[in-house]
């Protein structure tokens, strides 16, 4: 007896066949047209960041092309602020902005300094960097003066790791944003081994790879709020004493340095640091000089960490480098090592040395053009300057 094939069974049959080659016909033309819509918004968004990145430049460049050869090298000067005649000194000076200390708060309220700061900017032809070092715990500023100064980043991370660091972050950028502080002088990226290190309470106190992890966490938090992020103290500081009040030596080579100091401030440039600001310790077995005037230090920071922003010195006026050169000299050698912005109160005398090295040609206009770019384009990302500023 022969088989027969039911017809409507060949009829479904033929139906399913049907089917499924229009179904697949119909995912190939989906996955053609979901890869175009992916490939449609790659090209928005590099559009979006190629437009962004040629206005950026655009206004950078305009204000640049304005500006006289004082202006420009005022502009290096990131400077604290002085006992008396604060706004003229702005303006007579051209300075990138001030750093309020300690004494900048004493007796005045949250709103005295909201009127402080908004009345620098009031004065200042170029919108200005406004900082204070506020690490918490040994370095507090502007919490000073509230009822719980912030903590420092060892006892939250103790008390509740990275969850109570970044909450305590974000407190931070809120409150000084809120003032008119535009730059918070932290992550602190130092490592210490020994307890009694000068640098280890500013620490977070671990191992390189979890203050690499929260170094990152922090430039991001910060980035968030559009408060600028310093992270210190390039190369790292080790367990070594304190170059506030001495000429400080290093001994440690740069493979130690490699394998553990710098992973903190690879891990805080890859997240978009702001700036990075430089020790005076010699490095010995890198450099015979401080390291705030050592082009081999900045020549790290820019070739073998990629670093692209604002390289700024630690306080001229710290014995390790004042008991090493004159302010003067400081200065003029400062920029010459390829920093770009320099830290300290002796401007005065600073400005007109430069300005002397410029007209000798020891120094000149283009290099002091490059860090004023990398100075504006900070101003810029902080919203501090734009097209109609």
């Amino acid at each position: 007896m022969r088989n027969s094939i039911n017809p409507l069974v060949f009829y479904l049959f033929f139906i399913l066949v049907i089917g499924c080659l229009i179904f697949s016909d119909y995912q190939q033309h989906r996955q053609v047209e979901v890869q175009a819509e992916k490939e449609v918004q790659v090209e928005k968004t590099e559009t979006t960041i190629e437009t962004s990145e040629v206005e950026e430049n655009k206004v950078i460049e305009d204000r640049l092309a304005t500006m006289t050869l004082e202006e420009k090298v005022g502009q290096l000067f990131w400077a604290r602020v002085p006992s008396d005649h604060q706004i003229e000194n702005l303006q007579s000076y051209h300075l990138s902005g001030y750093i309020l200390f300690g004494r900048d708060f004493e007796g005045r309220s949250i709103e005295d300094i909201k009127a402080l700061t908004k009345g620098y900017q009031a004065a200042a032809k170029i919108p200005l960097l406004i900082g204070s070092d506020e690490e918490g715990g040994a370095v507090t500023r502007i919490s000073s003066i509230l009822e719980t100064p912030f903590q420092s980043p060892m006892t939250l991370y103790h008390q509740g790791g990275m969850e109570a660091v970044l909450s305590d972050t974000k407190q931070k950028a809120e409150l000084l944003k809120s003032v008119g502080i535009n730059a918070g002088l932290f992550p602190v990226a130092d490592l210490a081994r020994d307890r009694s290190a000068f640098i280890y309470d500013r620490t977070i106190g671990q191992d390189a790879q979890t203050t690499a992890s929260y170094v990152q966490q922090v430039v991001e938090e910060l980035k968030k709020s559009k408060v600028g992020s310093t992270l210190k103290h390039f190369p790292g500081y080790g367990d070594n004493g304190d170059s506030h009040t001495a000429i400080i030596q290093d001994n440690r080579s740069l493979d130690e340095l490699r394998q553990a100091d710098f992973l903190p401030f690879q891990a805080g440039i890859d997240a978009g640091a702001d700036s990075v600001l430089v020790s005076h310790n010699i490095l010995s077995k890198i450099d015979t000089v401080p390291s705030s005037i050592s082009p081999k230090i900045t020549n790290l920071l820019r070739k073998e960490l990629h670093f692209k922003g604002v390289i700024m010195t630690d306080d001229l006026d710290m014995a390790g480098l004042a008991d090493f050169v004159s302010q003067e000299e400081a200065a003029f050698q400062v920029i010459v090592a390829g920093n770009d912005l320099i830290l300290g109160s002796s401007y005065q005398t600073q400005i007109p040395y430069l300005l002397k090295k410029i007209s000798s040609g020891e120094l000149t206009e283009e290099r002091i053009d490059e860090s004023v770019r990398r100075i504006l384009t900070w101003k810029y990302d902080l919203g501090l300057l734009g097209a109609t500023q």
